[in-house]
């Protein structure tokens, strides 16, 4: 808190069980227009008022934020300096690697490395490294986890170090749960209790998903690696003011309906609106049907949605969530009593508290219907009652996300398997992975209970998962294991394949982060021989080509109970409602309404079952780690002593050659096309994501530092050494690049025409003397908030994309890395063009830059196109000038 904030005067006290806190008093401001401000700007304002310099952030973005009703349509710039950070560790590590380098280079350039720390506190939750390696076995978890431990002792060893070299830095070991569970059921503070001065819990996160917390009235939203980086190092975060939709909801839910079917069409729904860039805001009385779980599972999915946060503010439920999950009655006693006397609390039931907003829409709760979203998109729902007829159309639909293109004659295809001495026939729609997974869902009771409720009345009915099908339960916290087992769902749940004596594959971020690991390998070869859509089903929050499996062509979003249906009935190409999932002991047809648990089951195994204790016993070890986390060596240096023989951690080349005094800003000139996209090129296509083929430029670099395959780990394991990641960019099999007649990892290098990896073509651009730049379409980075998706274009060369338009953290992040981000006008495209990229491209860069400039393009001599400048605040100018954001932070730091 600066000395010279004008806002010191509006500092009032409360007084909470004897005690008085401080804390900036927004109604002291004495405005009209706060109380019709929504409330997830309400908690922008508090920052600004509390963190007022008038250097970075000045009294006029305070007067922009409290003018929101006219200033949200000017798309005014204002900074937000967030409370916290988190992390997990597939993009923690590089984080940690890249504050190591940067006091490499600090002490390089004549500065204190001991300066660079985080000056807010960063919480990294390592969830992301364990993977199915072994499942419907008793020894699961325990040979998941060792297998763990042994592929990432050296991430492991450097995070330990990290964790003891840098101030302001929690670690939650792994084993722990996941991220996003572990943020709500634990790390979320609500409000702050600073040396007595109290403020909204708020915070950014190296995750799409960190918006999960918004289901608990903490504002927070994923942004890049990168900026994430500078928040931790001081820096706020720079952005548009957005327009809030409101999201009303009304009417009651009918009691076979789950939360999972509310994501599923809340998540369409708004996609149709079109939120993209927008704070979503619920409200409503039908929010009384909701618990915070079932809010914080809406909020989860909101990078599905396309929206920058979906905001649940602070109510009663709220405070009961806090106590069901073993919260200090006395930290509850502050956050209510601040929240209330701030007018950041909210009664639903009340219309007359409901703000203004930009615009709203509404949902009836009782026209929601059960469903699941697929086959490769999230937004894409699908009712489970036309689960069949859309399954079958997608299978002869064009290629594209609702389309496999299978000609008709090979509509029948299927292959015949021999597994366990049984014989087995795979179709087309075949479940060859049916897992209960992620944060989206094993952080709700509601629906975890019901699959458990269900998986107890189908083993009761006799009816089993065939042997082949590849199930899994991998919670997002121990609590979920507590729960499921004191209801008594547990050996219901271990005949059906999920579970194991009480035990699970893992505590992670398993299937749905592409961690499936491999099919059994008469499984594999059964689909590959018949070139089959086999199908994975998990409860996740992710379903992008390539990412869950490279042999699942189809993959489904839905809710765990729905998870376990369609794993005993074994394909999806079925109709429930007119065909029995399987045959009792009794040789009764049992169809999934037999099955089905109502609301009121579930609720009330709840109520009995998911009590305060079991949170209180789970986390109060996670600060206490465990025995192989704990028995890790780790160096105890304020620089990190690289190791140059690891293949998990290097430094980076990113300050190589920087010096003291800002670069000189080129022209591109002669840029090649490394890659030619289409539109919704995601972030899976783009950034090493999941197994390293054997075949890829990564694992040739990984074979000639002696290692073989079956210790290549994943590239998620191995983001910190950039070597690696570099020869993985681009390298997902699903990548359509319109050089290529067909999906592959790899281009064409022009003028010789000829194919070769990603990697290499860059590679030998590199060797011509050329510069690269790559061409998309609409949604260009869409997808998980991945730095190394601009990290490795980066290393590979490339130094803009023109892309129609752009995924909000993706082009924040290619900004971050100092590559210019460029946009076709409105209507047009390569395409449209006439381009080719084959062409060898021109750009003039002039040292005048301004937000959303006009810049020419020159393709060949005789083509030539306008792109707008996709620098959307003066902030990002600065980055760019200094040759991306962590440059310009050292160079601060240095000189500080």
């Amino acid at each position: 808190m600066s000395g010279g904030n004008p806002y010191l005067k509006n500092i009032n006290q409360v007084e909470v069980d004897g005690k008085e806190l401080r804390y900036f008093d927004l109604t002291s401001l004495q405005d009209s227009r706060y109380d019709k401000l929504p409330f997830s700007i309400r908690v922008l304002l508090e920052s600004a008022v509390r963190n007022c310099d008038d250097f970075q952030i000045k009294q006029e973005h305070v007067e922009k934020i409290l003018n929101w009703e006219i200033s949200q349509n000017d798309s005014v710039e204002i900074p937000f300096r967030p409370a916290r950070v988190i992390l997990q560790d597939f993009t923690g590590v590089p984080a940690v690697v890249d504050f190591a380098a940067m006091r490499d280079a600090v002490k390089r350039l004549g500065g204190d490395p001991s300066v660079i720390n985080p000056l807010c506190p960063v919480d990294l939750v390592v969830d992301h490294s364990v993977q199915v390696d072994v499942s419907r076995n008793k020894d699961a978890l325990a040979r998941n986890q060792d297998l763990e431990f042994e592929r990432n002792k050296e991430r492991f060893q450097f995070l330990r170090w990290g964790s003891k070299a840098f101030k302001n830095v929690t670690i939650v070991p792994p084993g722990s749960g996941i991220v996003h569970q572990v943020n709500l059921e634990y790390l979320g503070r609500v409000v702050f209790n600073t040396d007595g001065l109290l403020y909204p819990d708020s915070l950014v996160g190296t995750d799409s998903h960190t918006t999960m917390i918004n289901g608990l009235g903490i504002l927070g939203w994923g942004v890049g690696g990168i900026e994430a980086e500078a928040v931790m190092l001081g820096q706020a975060v720079s952005m548009v003011l957005p327009k809030v939709v409101g999201y009303k909801l009304t009417g009651h839910l009918n009691g076979l309906t789950t939360s999972t079917d509310v994501v599923l069409t809340i998540t369409k729904h708004l996609r149709q609106i079109g939120v993209v860039g927008k704070f979503v805001e619920f409200f409503g009385p039908g929010l009384s049907q909701l618990s915070i779980a079932d809010r914080a599972t809406i909020a989860n999915m909101c990078p599905e949605y396309g929206a920058t946060v979906g905001f649940f503010a602070v109510d009663e439920m709220s405070m009961k969530y806090l106590r069901q999950t073993g919260r200090d009655e006395e930290r509850i006693a502050f956050i209510e009593k601040y929240l209330k006397a701030n007018k950041l609390f909210r009664h639903f039931e009340n219309a007359e508290e409901d703000p203004v907003f930009s615009q709203v829409v509404e949902l009836d709760l009782s026209t929601v219907v059960s469903c699941v979203s697929g086959p490769k998109r999230p937004h894409d729902k699908v009712a489970v009652a036309e689960m069949q007829k859309d399954f079958n159309a997608c299978l002869t639909n064009k290629v594209g996300f609702k389309g496999f293109g299978i000609p008709a004659e090979k509509l029948s295809s299927e292959s015949v398997m021999v597994y366990e001495g049984e014989s087995f026939t795979l179709k087309h729609g075949s479940v060859v992975i049916a897992a209960i997974t992620s944060c989206t869902n094993t952080s709700n009771p509601s629906v975890m209970l019901g699959a458990g409720l269900l998986a107890k009345k189908a083993v009761e009915y006799g009816l089993k998962v065939h042997p082949y099908v590849k199930t899994s339960l991998s919670p997002g916290s121990g609590v979920v294991t507590y729960y499921l087992q004191e209801s008594g769902v547990i050996p219901a749940l271990e005949t059906l394949g999920f579970s194991r004596r009480f035990d699970i594959v893992g505590y992670g971020c398993m299937t749905c982060i592409g961690n499936s690991g491999p099919l059994p390998e008469a499984v594999g070869k059964a689909i590959e021989k018949g070139d089959l859509v086999a199908v994975g089903v998990l409860s996740g929050n992710r379903n992008f080509e390539g990412r869950i499996h490279p042999l699942t062509r189809a993959n489904y979003l839905a809710s765990p109970p729905l998870v376990i249906a369609y794993a005993i009935a074994g394909t999806v190409n079925i109709d429930f409602s007119t065909q029995p999932l399987g045959i009792s002991k009794d040789g009764e047809e049992i169809y999934l309404k037999d099955l089905w648990p109502s609301r009121e089951e579930i609720q009330e195994v709840e109520r009995k079952y998911v009590i305060p204790a079991m949170f209180k016993e789970v986390y109060a070890k996670i600060t206490h780690g465990n025995s192989k986390w704990n028995s890790l060596n780790a160096p105890e240096t304020l620089l990190y002593p690289w190791d140059k023989k690891s293949t998990y951690i290097k430094s980076p080349p990113f300050f190589d050659d920087m010096t003291s005094d800002l670069p000189e800003i080129k022209n591109i000139t002669n840029a090649a096309v490394l890659l030619n996209l289409g539109d919704s090129v995601t972030t899976d296509h783009i950034s090493p994501a999941g197994s390293i083929s054997r075949v890829s430029p990564a694992a040739k670099y990984l074979s000639s530092r002696g290692l073989v395959p079956r210790d290549f780990n994943s590239y998620g394991s191995r983001r910190g050494n950039d070597a690696v990641m570099a020869r993985g960019t681009f390298a997902n099999i699903r990548l359509v690049n319109k050089f290529m007649g067909k999906a592959a990892p790899k281009t064409v290098h022009f003028p010789s025409n000829e194919e070769m990896f990603v990697f290499d073509a860059a590679e030998k651009y590199r060797s011509e003397g050329r510069t690269l730049i790559i061409l998309a379409g609409k949604d260009y980075g869409s997808g998980s908030s991945r730095d190394w998706a601009a990290k490795g274009p980066w290393m590979l060369g490339v130094k803009a994309v023109i892309a129609e338009s752009y995924e909000r953290i993706h082009r924040s992040n290619l900004v971050g890395m100092g590559i210019i981000p460029l946009q076709y006008r409105s209507g047009q495209n390569a395409e449209s063009l006439g381009l080719t990229g084959k062409e060898s491209y021109s750009i003039d860069i002039p040292g005048n830059l301004k937000t959303g400039q006009i810049l020419e393009v020159k393709a060949d001599e005789d083509k030539s196109f306008d792109v707008i400048l996709r620098f959307d605040t003066d902030v990002e100018l600065t980055f760019f000038r200094n040759g991306g954001i962590l440059n310009y932070m050292i160079r601060r730091m240095s000189c500080s």
